[in-house]
């Protein structure tokens, strides 16, 4: 077997260079990969083109590389929560291509399905569709979209082995495993990493065959963007 396991962020994204289109996992702040985010800020790539179901907030996640000018178009579904990034748009500083939130993670498993593309009936007769073909199949009509084509996907699973099998937690199987099978090259961090065999086959959400790199983790923050308790009667 290829050895998978690298030492850290910085081994694992040593080759993602200016330019690259880049899935990015996650869900809001939840099961995001911090590690490979952060180590993205540290090398300064630029010009990138981000997959991600959102843009992070100012300071955390895909946030910093938009602080620091790194991305150059956002590809999400929801970005509510990034000043910077409302800013960089209305200013024409940045590209956006804003995809309903099913379309975006059905083209994620197109393209780790092999399929060229797919038919959905979301966004027909809006401003999503300009441009695009519409097939009628039924007596209904369906909008074309296209596969994503990404150099690479990061990911970020709560546990893994070191022949790559993942293994998500909750709200962060959203779209972590639908990305880690669509990258050309795909990273995984995770909380803990066991040797191969020690995980129940049964648990398993992503299998090694997707996954490229995968090391542990630290430091891992886990923010939450809008916490809401309630209040003591």
């Amino acid at each position: 077997m290829i050895n998978k396991v690298v030492s850290g962020a910085e081994e694992a994204i040593k080759d993602i260079s200016d330019g690259a289109t880049l899935m990015l996992g996650g869900f809001g702040l939840c099961g995001i990969p911090e590690n490979c985010i952060n180590a993205l800020v540290n090398k300064q790539v630029k010009n990138l083109i981000c997959i991600s179901n959102n843009a992070g907030v100012d300071d955390f996640g895909i946030g910093l590389m938009l602080k620091q000018r790194q991305v150059k178009k956002m590809i999400s579904s929801y970005v509510g929560e990034n000043a910077e990034f409302e800013r960089q748009l209305l200013s024409g500083e940045l590209e956006v291509d804003l995809i309903p939130q099913g379309t975006l993670a059905t083209r994620c498993l197109a393209a780790g399905y092999g399929m060229p593309a797919i038919f959905t009936p979301a966004g027909v007769g809006t401003e999503v569709a300009e441009g695009k073909e519409i097939r009628n199949f039924g007596g209904k009509d369906y909008l074309m979209e296209y596969a994503f084509d990404a150099d690479f996907a990061i990911v970020k699973a709560w546990k893994g082995d070191t022949a790559g099998n993942l293994i998500f937690r909750s709200t962060s199987r959203n779209f972590n495993p639908v990305m880690a099978m669509a990258g050309k090259i795909t990273i995984a961090e995770v909380e803990e990493l066991v040797e191969a065999g020690e995980l129940d086959p049964d648990y398993i959400h992503t299998p090694g065959i997707y996954v490229h790199r995968i090391f542990q983790g630290k430091d891992y923050e886990k923010r939450i963007e809008q916490r809401t308790v309630r209040k003591v009667q």
